[in-house]
């Protein structure tokens, strides 16, 4: 793996610092690290219609399809916490979770996940977050 956990950490808390939560005060940052080195991240983005918002990582992915990537994602950090301050450790939602699979699934791809949260880092696979994953295998 080219990413180091501390450095990817890092980046998601730089991205932390963008999002746009002016309802719910909760900011997140994930950041994605890719097998050729590079890091692509995001912030969540609130909308007044709730149900519109759009998550860190999802808002990540979307960049990284944007910039043309299809895989190759190794790892990715995501931090959390009210008003952008460090709190308990937080996984992606489910949303979250399929939207990283199709990434990781189009590069045949496992990544770790790093879950930042104020007193430790939970790392996991991103199989044990979504077992029994759908993705576009399923659709051939």
């Amino acid at each position: 793996m080219t990413h180091d956990r501390d450095t990817l950490i890092a980046a998601a808390k730089a991205a932390q610092a963008k999002a746009y939560a002016p309802y719910s005060n909760f900011h997140v940052g994930a950041a994605l690290g890719f097998a050729d080195g590079s890091v692509v991240t995001g912030a969540n983005a609130e909308n007044a219609s709730y149900g519109l918002a759009l998550c860190a990582e999802t808002n990540a992915v979307a960049k990284a399809m944007n910039e043309g990537r299809r895989g190759g994602l190794e790892a990715v950090a995501v931090v959390g916490g009210m008003h952008g301050n460090p709190g308990p450790t937080v996984t992606p939602c489910g949303r979250c979770r399929q939207v990283l699979n199709e990434l990781a699934q189009l590069g045949e791809t496992d990544p770790v996940i790093w879950c930042s949260g104020q007193d430790e880092v939970l790392e996991l696979k991103l199989s044990a977050l979504l077992p029994h994953a759908f993705g576009p295998a399923n659709l051939g």
